[in-house]
């Protein structure tokens, strides 16, 4: 008698492989090179004939763009029938549209900027960005910003992700700095630059780079992380601190107790505003920021100027930025290329199931290590993430292991043994997918595909960025309800060449709601959103 277990085995194992193919050929096939006898007009004619969509089923190939004001669900969409079991192994590839090149033809050199704008910058951070950062040409959104940040005025910078946006406000920041005079009487542990950032990796990450471009001041930088709070606070260190780079849970207990002084702040960074002004932080970073007198920043030395830096923003920013600022008094910055799509990174989508997913895993890291390109795995889930790295170094790929429920001490360090080359595969949640510099990165494999629009682009930004435009590839492997609904809405946006739909960045708000709607749909009475007499007690944010 046949064994229905063993057939059924034997069946799983030949969809894994075939998608396994599937995925390692659709990626050779993007990161291939031209080879060099062709002439330009062969690869322009080619770059011409290549579709912005390209699927599986060919009757879904996209040559142009349809028309931006479609509404979703008028068009025809390769991932429609994703909802079927028998749609497994159906895929689609949104191509990039424009090479690394052309996106570098759009940046101009930093002694015509400084010329054209006539702004003054000190020579010593001019050398150090040229020498010790390597930067030799600004990004559109670093030419439009700057000039705002080194003024009198808040600020608020919107752009895609790795164009540069933490050199759009450090540079005229530091300058400003060596400008103004010393104070005096200025005691230790308060510092006159405050820059604020949800995690760890970010904050060591934007502290290594301040480090680089004061180089030769007289600046001090320092940074506060987190994980040891309870240490500082009973034995605390003091020293003299012009730029703090901290995290907002550990700086706000240490400012409670007194530990740190924020009277002498002239400037406030908020790194990545959205995950920032999430509802997780909201209570707590209001709280902090009433503190400082962002009203007068007119005045040389005694405001405080803001400045809010992203790649998305919560749809309530104005709503909870009025309770400690002006909204009205905040310049806006923003790129063009907000909320869409990466046009010079290739996204394939593959939709299979569950089980066929570690396998599809392992074959598109091996075919990357192979040819010695870095990647990144990420994952919804700590405990996800836990299992895709383990699986891989039971397969014998060496894969380091990064997310947010890690101990501080086992944490640490980890993003940089990536960024030095010590490994090749980062397994990572999106504690990693938010402004950290993954340069080396070549490839981004979402093994859990992220379920808000928001998580999606900051993950695809974790390649194709300033510093490194050489070809590069996500890959996103969709297996649920869920995920298709993200994946059908992104491809509408793909078809039409416009804007990604609900991008709003405050997740926490979106589930909220969520859940709110389907309690009032079960007729469950609804708790109030906070204490008996209708706000939150501050100190419970501490």
């Amino acid at each position: 008698m046949l064994n229905l277990s063993v057939v059924l085995r034997v069946q799983t194992a030949r969809h894994t492989a075939s998608y396994a193919t599937a995925a390692a050929t659709a990626t050779a096939k993007t990161q291939a090179k031209p080879p060099k006898a062709k002439s330009s007009r062969d690869k322009a004619k080619k770059q011409k004939e290549e579709p912005l969509i390209s699927c599986r089923r060919k009757e879904f190939d996209l040559t142009r763009y349809e028309r931006t004001d479609a509404k979703f669900g008028s068009l025809a969409l390769a991932s429609k029938g994703w909802l079927h079991n028998k749609s497994k192994g159906d895929f689609f590839i949104l191509n990039a549209s424009v090479r690394g090149e052309e996106l570098q033809q759009e940046m101009q050199a930093v002694d015509e900027f400084l010329a054209s704008t006539g702004m003054s910058i000190h020579p010593q951070l001019l050398e150090n960005l040229r020498v010790e950062l390597g930067v030799k040409l600004l990004t559109g959104i670093q030419k439009q910003g700057m000039p705002i940040v080194h003024g009198k005025e808040h600020c608020l910078i919107a752009a895609e992700t790795g164009c540069g946006k933490t050199l759009t406000y450090l540079l005229p920041i530091v300058d400003k700095l060596l400008q103004r005079e010393e104070i005096a009487e200025r005691k230790l542990n308060t510092p006159r630059v405050l820059i604020l950032t949800p995690g760890r990796e970010l904050a060591t990450q934007i502290a290594g780079v301040t480090e680089k471009l004061t180089q030769g001041t007289n600046l001090k930088v320092q940074s506060l992380l987190g994980g040891n709070t309870k240490q500082l606070m009973m034995n605390p260190q003091f020293a003299e601190v012009d730029i703090l780079v901290a995290t907002l849970g550990a700086l706000s207990k240490l400012v409670t107790t007194g530990i740190y002084r924020m009277e002498h702040v002239r400037h406030l960074v908020l790194d990545e505003a959205d995950t920032l002004l999430d509802d997780t932080f909201t209570d707590k970073l209001t709280y902090f920021l009433r503190r400082f007198p962002f009203h007068l920043v007119q005045k040389e030395d005694a405001g405080t100027q803001m400045i809010l830096a992203s790649a998305t923003m919560p749809t309530n920013t104005r709503e909870i930025l009025h309770k400690v600022i002006d909204v009205d008094t905040i310049r806006e910055v923003v790129s063009p290329h907000l909320h869409r799509l990466m046009p010079h990174v290739t996204q394939k989508f593959l939709r299979m199931s569950k089980a066929d997913r570690p396998a599809t895993l392992l074959s598109l890291v091996k075919h990357d290590l192979a040819k010695r390109r870095p990647l990144i795995v990420f994952s919804n889930k700590s405990t996800t993430s836990d299992f895709a790295s383990i699986f891989l170094n039971n397969s014998g790929v060496n894969c380091l292991n990064l997310n947010g429920d890690m101990l501080m001490k086992i944490r640490l360090g980890r993003f940089e043994q990536f960024q030095n080359g010590h490994c090749d595969v980062l397994s990572t949640t999106d504690v990693g997918s938010r402004g950290l510099d993954t340069t080396r990165a070549r490839h981004v494999v979402n093994f859990d595909f992220p379920l808000h629009v928001s998580d999606y682009i900051h993950r695809c930004g974790r390649i194709g960025r300033v510093g490194n435009m050489d070809k590069a590839l996500v890959s996103n492997l969709i297996s649920s309800r869920r995920e298709i609904d993200v994946v059908q809405r992104i491809e509408h946006a793909a078809r039409t060449g416009g804007l990604l739909p609900n991008v709003n960045a405050n997740i926490r708000n979106i589930i909220n709601k969520r859940i709110v709607a389907e309690m009032k749909a079960a007729g469950i009475p609804v708790p109030p959103m906070g204490s008996p007499n209708g706000h939150q007690s501050q100190e419970e944010a501490f």
